[in-house]
Parts: structure tokens; sequence; C-alpha cells
């Protein structure tokens, strides 16, 4: 059976609440900042994490609290303050804030995931953050109008909230998946700088949760890129509590439907990610086609995407298919010259590495829209892959010029 899609977040499936409140992190700021996702029951959790070698205090706490525990309670997030290159003290505040959430909720400290974004290395106001967490504790619920406050307090350059769920019959059973996201600068594959929170009521074992969200990430997260830097503090994490019953048997058709549904929701955040990009006025989607492997027509894609020379024809809406070819011929991926054919919004601009002319008048029409798509043939092979991205456009300067100001 189909997934259906939901106009719902993180709240979307039983037995999860969400709420927000405003603990001033940024001074001056005066939109909530701190948000909590809670599962009314343990839920088995795993999580992917930025591959960045300088992490966060909160990505060493989460880390570890997924490696060791894989049930917890509940996430924490804070928005305006990445708490990132910290030093001692912020390990401490990312395991007091832990703490004050457990006790709060009545769970063990290691049952608390932990996650934050905003500036790097100013010092966290924890005290600001705790006095906040009783409020934030009393005022999590079960609504729609809940996941959208939580989804609302952790965006930071993001322009819009960014929300998706999607519901499965599996026999019997009925299994959602709801989640949420941030992200608009920072953004680069393994992983873009984001936070997002998945929730299911689906009974995913440890093992299944792990192996479903991996792949998820990889198809969706994973190819996205804004402005080729990866964050210090990304991480996506998958809760699964187990409220609907029943049993997800490894391999059956309803892990199956499970993790397209998952994939589903995953790919929804990730396309509002990129369309959000910091000064984005289009969204860009590449898909490579005809390459030896996947790994390969996903890497020439990014390389694309990420090309801030076609980013910025992208913007000023001109087809200069040259530099989309240039960008595939330096990913460090086989492909031959002679056969490269590029569509633009499906009018052919490029056949056989060389121009197409009759195709720019139409490609010209479509560049002009919000949402660009690019096809680029590099071969006879069966890889195909896509990558998510932006334009660029001077707002981006102007906003990474004054970010901490």
């Amino acid at each position: 059976m189909r997934a259906r899609t939901l106009t719902l977040g993180v709240t979307a499936p039983r037995g999860f609440r969400a709420g927000s409140a405003r603990a001033w992190i940024k001074p001056g700021s005066q939109r909530d900042d701190v948000a909590l996702v809670v599962s009314d029951r343990p839920a088995v959790a795993a999580g992917v994490f930025t591959t960045n070698r300088v992490q966060a205090a909160p990505i060493t706490w989460s880390r570890s609290v997924v490696e060791a525990q894989g049930r917890v309670c509940a996430v924490l997030l804070n928005s305006g303050n990445a708490n990132a290159c910290t030093g001692a003290a912020g390990d401490a505040a990312a395991r007091r804030s832990a703490a004050v959430v457990a006790e709060l909720l009545e769970c063990d400290n290691d049952q608390v995931l932990v996650a934050s974004t905003g500036v790097i290395g100013v010092p966290f106001p924890v005290e600001r953050l705790l006095g906040a967490l009783p409020r934030l504790a009393c005022v999590v619920g079960a609504t729609a109008a809940s996941a959208r406050r939580a989804a609302d307090a952790i965006l930071t350059t993001d322009t819009r909230r960014k929300q998706a769920a999607v519901r499965v019959r599996a026999g019997a059973r009925e299994y959602t998946i709801g989640g949420m996201a941030k992200g608009a600068g920072m953004i680069h594959p393994d992983m873009a700088t984001l936070l997002a929170v998945v929730t299911t009521d689906a009974p995913l074992r440890r093992a299944q949760a792990r192996k479903l969200l991996r792949a998820a990430v990889d198809d969706t997260f994973n190819t996205l890129t804004v402005d080729g830097d990866t964050s210090t503090n990304d991480c996506v994490f998958l809760l699964a509590n187990g409220a609907a019953g029943g049993s997800i048997a490894s391999g059956s058709r309803a892990e199956v439907l499970i993790s397209g549904a998952l994939r589903q929701v995953c790919a929804q955040l990730a396309e509002a990610v990129a369309a959000d990009g910091e000064g984005a006025h289009k969204l860009l989607i590449v898909h490579v086609a005809g390459a030896h492997t996947a790994r390969d027509a996903r890497t020439v894609a990014r390389t694309i995407a990420a090309s801030n020379l076609v980013k910025t024809a992208v913007h000023g809406g001109d087809p200069n298919w040259g530099r989309v070819l240039a960008a595939a011929g330096r990913a460090g991926v086989r492909l031959d010259p002679q056969a490269l054919d590029l569509r633009i919004g499906g009018h052919l601009v490029a056949q056989n590495g060389a121009a197409h002319p009759a195709g720019e008048r139409g490609a010209a029409r479509h560049l002009r829209g919000k949402r660009v798509e690019m096809t680029l043939r590099i071969g006879a092979g069966p890889g195909e892959g896509t990558a998510l991205g932006s334009d660029l456009s001077a707002d981006y300067v102007r906003i990474n010029a004054h970010y901490r100001s």
C-alpha cells in the first residue's frame, strides 16, 4: 500500500509530544529557542552524526547515549548557540541539561539526547537554558501546534519551518513516521549542517533502526549541498517507541514499507533544507545517469550541485551548460567526455559533449522558475544518483558576513 502524506511533524506518531520555550540564548532574540521532543515510553534510538573532526559537545554526549543506551525518552534541542569549541564547560553544559530534563521527565540521564545549533565558539549560556526547562517540560503536547512550535524553535537563519509525516499500513496495523529539521547554511554531504528528529510508532529493533536510518540519510540528507561546508553539530535522530504494536521482522514487507516511508520523510525534509538554503532563490536538483555505479553517479551530481559557477549560473538564469560538464569532469569519476548529454528542465542543451543550441531557449525559461532540474547522462552504465542544492546569491554573502552580529 502506498504511503499517505500528512501535514504534521514529530507528534504525528502515537506516543510522542513536543513543545518549545524561550531561554534567551541569543541576546536580543524574541522567539522561542529551546525545543523538546518526548516519547511517552522509552524509544529505540539511532543517530547519524557529522563527519567533521571538530565536534560540538552535544554531539559527543548524544553519540555516547546512542551507542551505549539505545533507548531514550527525550531529545532536547536549542538554537542560538552551537555549544561547539567551548571546552570542558561546554561538555558540562550538555551533561547538565540532559540531567535536568531527565529529572523533570523521571528518566535516566543517559536517556536524553541533546542537540544545539547556532554560533560556534561562544560560551554556552547554560543557566539560561536550565531556567527554561521546567516551563518547557510543562508545555509539551501531542498536537500539531506543539510540533510546529518545536520545529520553529530550532531555526537559525532558516526562513521557514521544516516538517513532514507519512503513514503506511502493513497488514492490520498502521505505522506513522514524522519529522522536523533545521538547516540553511554550512550544508554539504556527510553530513549537512542540520538538526533533524524523526519519530515513529513502529516497533523497530535497535539494529533495524540503525540500518533504516543510515540508508535513508545516505539517499536524502547526504545528497544536500548549499555552500560546501560541513558543520560541527550535524545530527539526525530516529526514535521508534513501538506504540503502534506488533513486530517488524527483518526483510519483511512491513519493514520495506516503513523503510520507504522513513526515506520519504527524510527526502521531504532534505528538499525543504535545500530550498531554504541561505540566500537561496531557487532549488537545484541534479540527476546523473549512465555511471558505472550509483556511488559514482552521486559523486558527479554532488560536484555539479556544489559548483559555485553552476550555482551562480542558475541564480542568473543562464543555461551555461559548459560549467555543468566541466564540474562533472573534475568529480574524479570515470566518464566519456564524448557521451555527455545534459538536459535542463527536460530541454537538451548538450549532446555527445557538444552544444545543442535548440534547447537553450527552453532551458532559459526553466531556469527562471523556483525549481531547477538538470539531468546529465555520462555513459551507458546502470548507476544513477541525485544531489540537492540551491543557487548562490549576494544574499548568501550578506547573511554570513554578519552572522555573529
